[in-house]
């Protein structure tokens, strides 16, 4: 076994010395701090085990209740829009009965949407982002509503006489806020789904929950 005295020898002589003769240290390499998280990086979410048809029913119900009060305001936007593309009215139907339609609509969705802001959507913001006051489903009310207002003055002029009813006017109407109203009955089932709902509540909070 090597002297204390040789091992130091050699120690010096692999270490190349100064003026002043100190052995100079080895340079430790330097490292890169690790990155910091990207905000833009998705972060993967576990996956939850496979509902089973009962509690995919359970975790479903409020879309599909959604879904069906959604479907009226299809029906009846479909009804006025094919009028204004095709240029006539539904068989049996009078002018008269075609601006009440457009007027119960409006004043079928606005209630709607006041039930929804005032009771529904407080309840789900408490841990579902996409309620909050300030977020998507209620901007596009917001933006819905600007459009309801237009075609409910619009059609209560023709009611009233003010002014004759042209079709292509109320198309244009129509196109204004089409879009995001279209988009903001899908969005609204869609985030009312079972799989999203299961991320938040149970299921005993879910059939509690009465609208």
């Amino acid at each position: 076994m090597p002297s204390t005295t040789a091992a130091a020898a050699g120690m010096a002589s692999s270490c190349p010395l100064p003026e002043d003769g100190t052995p100079q240290q080895k340079a430790t390499p330097r490292t890169s701090p690790p990155p910091e998280n990207d905000a833009d990086t998705p972060v993967v979410e576990p996956e939850l085990p496979k509902l089973s048809a009962q509690d995919f029913r359970v975790y479903n119900r409020l879309a599909v209740m959604m879904d069906a009060y959604h479907n009226h305001f299809r029906y009846t936007w479909n009804l006025l829009y094919q009028t204004c593309t095709s240029g006539s009215r539904p068989p049996g139907m009078s002018l008269r009965g075609l601006i009440s339609q457009g007027l119960h609509f409006c004043h079928a969705l606005t209630i709607h949407h006041t039930i929804e802001e005032q009771h529904v959507f407080p309840e789900l913001a408490e841990r579902m982002p996409a309620f909050g006051v300030h977020d998507h489903l209620v901007t596009q009310h917001e933006k819905i509503h600007e459009g309801l207002e237009k075609l409910e003055q619009y059609l209560d002029g023709c009611r009233s006489g003010e002014r004759e009813l042209r079709l292509p006017e109320l198309k244009e109407i129509m196109d204004s806020f089409g879009e995001v109203l279209w988009m903001h009955l899908d969005d609204e089932v869609r985030m009312l789904g079972a799989e999203n709902m299961r991320k938040y509540w149970s299921k005993d909070e879910i059939m509690s929950m009465h609208w």
